[in-house]
C-alpha cells in the first residue's frame, strides 16, 4: 500500500517538474495553480493514526499545511485540525493524530492555506482498533473450606464482542487465564462464578476477566481465605479375614488445612458406621497411613468398616467396605486303603489325608459333617483325620477296650473302621463324637419314570467321573426324585427347580417333555449336590428340520448311547447335537472329542445315516447305511 502511494508521489513530482520546465521555457512570469492531495493513512491504533499530505503545486505559496479530521464526512478546518510543524524539505508531510476514540470510524483530509483560499485533499476513511474490555471484580462470598462464590461486571466491551468472561484465580497475585479460571458466558453485564475444589485454610487471589478481539482485560484483584476443610481419608481393603478377626485401616491424604487430631476405623454390622458407634482409635495423628486390627468378631457375620479422620472442621470418612467373617466349617479327611482303587485317574492316594475324600460341615451346623465316599474293595479300612496330615487328632470306632463299637468315634482308637464295598453317605458329629455310614444305591423314581413311584430305575456309577448316569424314558406330566435308600431316608429333589441344585427331601422334579433323557447325579462335593436331565436331538441344515426343528434321538440301552437314523444332505450341510430343543447346551467340533458350543459337524456325502451320541464321554459316530 505504501509503495503504491510512493509511486503516486513520484508521478506527481515528475508531472510538476515537466510542467514547471515548460512554463519556464514559455514565460518566466507563469505559475501553476495551487493544489494539495491526501496521499495515505498508516499506523492505525486504538487511539491514533498517521495521515500523509502531498503538495502538488505551491502556487503563491502556502502559509499552513496539515490535516483535518472528524467523525463526519468532509471535515474542514472548522472541525479538528492539526497543522504540520515539521521541516518543509519536500512536497509530502506526515501528521500523527492522537487522542482518538477506539473502534470509531474517522474521516480525514490534508489541507493547505495560502493567501487567498484553503485547499483540501482527497478524503480518507479509517477505523481505530478496539481495546480490551473494562470490568470490575465482585467481592467473594459464601466462602467454605473448599468453595466460594464470586464474579464480575463487564462494563465496557472495548469496541468488540466479548467472547469469554469469568474469573481467574490462584494462590499467587495477579492470576491470569492461562492458570485456573471459570467460564461464565459472553457479552457485557454482570456475571457470577463458582469456585470449587479449593484447598482449606488457603489464601486465594481473584480477578474477573473478559476477552474480545483486542485481548483480555482484567478487573481489580480481590482476595479471600478459605475455612479449614474436612480431611480426606481412604479406607484400606479388608484382609486377613478369619472367623473372629480381620485387618483394615486407612490413609489420611489431606488434612483440610487444619490439624488432624484423631483418626482410626469405625465399624459395625450396619452400613456406613460412624464414630458415634464402635471405633478403633489409631494412636497417631496428622496425615499418613494407619492399620487397624479388628478382633472378637462373630463368625460368619457381615460387617462394615470406614476409616475416619477428624480436624477442627469435623470428621470425614472413607468409603464403606463390607466383609463377612468366615463360617465355622469343619473339614475332615477319610484316608484308608480303599482310596487308590476307588478313585482311578485322580491324585488320591492310600492313607494320605491330604489326598483323600472329605466330609464337611455347613454354615448352619458347624459341627455336623457330611459327604459321600465310594469304596471299591471287598473290604475297606479307613479313619477320620481332622487335618490334611497325621499331626492332628484322627478317629476310629474303638471303645477303649480294644473292641469295635460302630457309631462311636475315639481319638485313641487303635483299630480302623471297616466297611464293605459300596457308595456311602457318611455323617459325623464333632461335638457328640459319633458317626454313621449308610450304603446307598442310587436311581430315579417317580410317575415320570418307567417304574412309577413303586420301582426305582437304578443309575450306574462312574468312578473316574465320580458321578451316576442313566438313560431313561420319562413322560410329560409326571415327576421324579433321586433315591439312595429304599426306605426313603436318603432322597433328593429340587426345591429351586433350576435343573441343577438338589436338596435333601426336596420337591419333586417335574418333566415337561416326553422323551429319552440322559440323567446325571453328582454327589462328589460335600453338601453341594447337583444333577442334570436332558433329552437330545440333531439340528442343522443337513437335517429335514433345518436349523429350526430338532430331530429327536432315542436311548440305546445296549450300547449306552443316544441314536437316530435319518437322511442327511451334503453340499455344505452340517448339524449339531442340541439338548432340550434349546441352544443353552449344544455340542459340535470334533466327532470324537465334542465340545460345548463347538463348530458345526459337516456331512461328507448325502445319504441315510445312523448317528450316535454319548453325552457323558462326549463322543459321537456317524455311519452311512
Amino acid at each position: 500500500m505504501k509503495r503504491i502511494f510512493n509511486y503516486r508521489i513520484l508521478a506527481f513530482l515528475f508531472i510538476a517538474i515537466i510542467m514547471y520546465a515548460a512554463c519556464t521555457k514559455e514565460t518566466a512570469n507563469t505559475r501553476l495553480a495551487a493544489k494539495i492531495s491526501t496521499s495515505q493513512f498508516e499506523n492505525v491504533t486504538a487511539d491514533s493514526v498517521t495521515v500523509v499530505g502531498f503538495v502538488v503545486a505551491a502556487g503563491a505559496g502556502f502559509t499552513e499545511e496539515g490535516v483535518v479530521y472528524g467523525t463526519s464526512a468532509a471535515p474542514t478546518t472548522s472541525n479538528t485540525k492539526i497543522a504540520f510543524t515539521g521541516p518543509t524539505t519536500g512536497a509530502t508531510y506526515s501528521v500523527k493524530i492522537g487522542g482518538l476514540a477506539y473502534a470509531t470510524v474517522y474521516y480525514a483530509r490534508a489541507y493547505a492555506i495560502n493567501a487567498t483560499e484553503t485547499l483540501y485533499g482527497e478524503q480518507v476513511t479509517f477505523t481505530t482498533l478496539p481495546v480490551v474490555p473494562a470490568l470490575t471484580t465482585t467481592a467473594i462470598t459464601a466462602v467454605t473450606g473448599n468453595a466460594a462464590a464470586g464474579g464480575g461486571n463487564v462494563t465496557v466491551d472495548g469496541g468488540a464482542a466479548v467472547t469469554a468472561r469469568g474469573i481467574a484465580y490462584g494462590t499467587a497475585h495477579n492470576p491470569v487465564i492461562s492458570g485456573t479460571k471459570t467460564s461464565d458466558g459472553t457479552g457485557t453485564g454482570a456475571f457470577t462464578s463458582a469456585l470449587a475444589s479449593l484447598k482449606g485454610n488457603t489464601t486465594y487471589y481473584v480477578r474477573a476477566y473478559a476477552t474480545n478481539a483486542a485481548g483480555t482485560g482484567y478487573g481489580p484483584e480481590v482476595n479471600f481465605t478459605t475455612l479449614v476443610d474436612l480431611p480426606v481419608v481412604t479406607t484400606t481393603s479388608v484382609t486377613a479375614v478369619t472367623k473372629t478377626g480381620a485387618v483394615s485401616g486407612g490413609s489420611v491424604t489431606y488434612d483440610g488445612g487444619g490439624t488432624v487430631t484423631a483418626r482410626g476405623l469405625a465399624w459395625g454390622m450396619s452400613a456406613n458406621p460412624t464414630i458415634a458407634g464402635t471405633v478403633i482409635l489409631d494412636p497417631g495423628t496428622g496425615t499418613g497411613t494407619f492399620v487397624s486390627n479388628l478382633t472378637t468378631l462373630t463368625k460368619y457375620t457381615a460387617y462394615h468398616v470406614r476409616a475416619y479422620a477428624t480436624n477442627s472442621a469435623g470428621t470425614a470418612y472413607g468409603a464403606d467396605i463390607a466383609f463377612t467373617t468366615l463360617a465355622d466349617i469343619l473339614t475332615w479327611y477319610l484316608p484308608g486303603d480303599y482310596v487308590a482303587a476307588s478313585y482311578p485317574g485322580s491324585t488320591f492316594n492310600n492313607w494320605d489325608p491330604a489326598n483323600s475324600p472329605i466330609v464337611k460341615s455347613t454354615i448352619s451346623a458347624g459341627d455336623k459333617l457330611e459327604g459321600y465316599v465310594y469304596m471299591a474293595n471287598a473290604s475297606n479300612n479307613w479313619k477320620f483325620a481332622s487335618q490334611p496330615n497325621w499331626n492332628g487328632p484322627n478317629y476310629a470306632n474303638n471303645n477303649g477296650a480294644g473292641t469295635l463299637e460302630p457309631g462311636i468315634l475315639d481319638a485313641s482308637a487303635a483299630n480302623n473302621i471297616a466297611s464293605a464295598a459300596g457308595y456311602y453317605k457318611i455323617n459325623a458329629d464333632a461335638t457328640a463324637m459319633t458317626y454313621t455310614q449308610i450304603a446307598t444305591v442310587w436311581g430315579v423314581i417317580g410317575d415320570a419314570t418307567p417304574g412309577g413311584w413303586g420301582a426305582q430305575t437304578n443309575m450306574t456309577y462312574n468312578p473316574t467321573a465320580q458321578n451316576f448316569s442313566l438313560g431313561v424314558h420319562m413322560t410329560t406330566g409326571g415327576s421324579f426324585k433321586f433315591r439312595g435308600t429304599s426306605d426313603w431316608n436318603v432322597n433328593y429333589g429340587s426345591t429351586a427347580a433350576d435343573g441343577m441344585t438338589l436338596d435333601a427331601g426336596g420337591s419333586n422334579i417335574a418333566v415337561t417333555t416326553t422323551a429319552d433323557y440322559a440323567v446325571t447325579l453328582n454327589l462328589s462335593v460335600p453338601n453341594t449336590y447337583t444333577y442334570s436331565a436332558n433329552f437330545w436331538g440333531l439340528i442343522g441344515d443337513a437335517t429335514a428340520g433345518g436349523w429350526s426343528t430338532d430331530t429327536p434321538m432315542t436311548w440305546d440301552p445296549v450300547h449306552n448311547v443316544f441314536t437316530v437314523t435319518l437322511a442327511l444332505t451334503a453340499n455344505g450341510g452340517s448339524f449339531k447335537f442340541r439338548a432340550n430343543s434349546a441352544w443353552t447346551l449344544n455340542y459340535g467340533g470334533t466327532i470324537n472329542a465334542l465340545s460345548a458350543g463347538g463348530d458345526n459337524l459337516t456331512v461328507p456325502t448325502a445319504g441315510n445315516y445312523t448317528v450316535t451320541f454319548d453325552p457323558w464321554k462326549l463322543i459321537a459316530t456317524i455311519t452311512k447305511n
